[in-house]
């Protein structure tokens, strides 16, 4: 496994949040940071962390702001000297969000070209902000051919830290209702049971939740993650090896 420095998920709860990738619900705050500039064109240097997902088919990118406003990825392209240059922007500023200030994903198409075997640098620009990060190359990982196969991924953020990628409906994501480190190289993420009466929509869209499993992984050896509960969707058990 791939040494990670600890970041802005570090020190935080068991499970931080939920986030649509492909939809959001509102305008979200960047991280406290330095600001560059003046006036209309003032930038706030925002925290930026990022994990490979389905083979290196998608990347986590998680930023500060509201839990339940979360930016969509408007552009992803890669530049001239080789970085990933993401753009997010916000949903409809009269849309309500919480007031909190926490951890969220968005998760970002990697374009063609991108080697997850190599090292990424990433920038990310927002509405009146800006940041960056750098990605560790997934060893032993060639870059994907085809399109993805819907199963659930997982990476990891830092030593404190995994992105959950799960696909189905994006206004019904998975809520994670427990965890368990059960062996230095093994967690168990079990998922609530949907309400009966709960409403979906049809699409099939990657939704992602940030975990934080606390003491007893080993930072060194691959981890096996495995997903239960949920409802139907894992009724049987799924397992899949965090990346990273």
């Amino acid at each position: 496994m791939t040494h990670r420095s600890r970041s802005l998920v570090a020190g935080a709860g068991l499970v931080l949040l939920l986030a649509g990738a492909l939809t959001a619900c509102a305008t979200a705050s960047p991280a406290p940071g330095t600001t560059s500039g003046t006036g209309a064109g003032a930038t706030t240097e925002a925290e930026v962390d990022a994990a490979w997902l389905d083979g290196g088919r998608f990347i986590g990118l998680v930023t500060q702001g509201s839990s339940t406003c979360v930016p969509i990825a408007d552009a992803a392209t890669v530049s001239s000297n080789g970085t990933l240059e993401v753009t997010l922007v916000e949903p409809p500023a009269d849309t309500a969000c919480t007031a909190d200030m926490s951890p969220r994903v968005t998760v970002v198409g990697v374009p063609e070209g991108v080697d997850p075997s190599k090292d990424l640098e990433i920038t990310v620009r927002g509405e009146g902000y800006e940041g960056d990060t750098d990605l560790d190359g997934l060893a032993g990982v060639t870059a994907p051919t085809g399109e993805t196969d819907y199963l659930p991924s997982a990476g990891w953020v830092d030593d404190d830290a995994f992105v959950i990628l799960t696909w189905g409906s994006s206004t019904c994501a998975p809520v994670v209702e427990a965890m368990e480190v059960t062996a230095p190289d093994a967690v168990t993420v079990t998922f609530a049971t949907p309400a009966e009466n709960q409403v979906c929509t049809m699409d099939m869209a990657p939704r992602a939740v940030l975990a934080v499993p606390g003491e007893g992984l080993d930072d060194d050896a691959p981890v096996t993650l495995t997903l239960t509960g949920g409802g139907p969707a894992f009724e049987t058990p799924v397992t899949t090896t965090i990346l990273g």
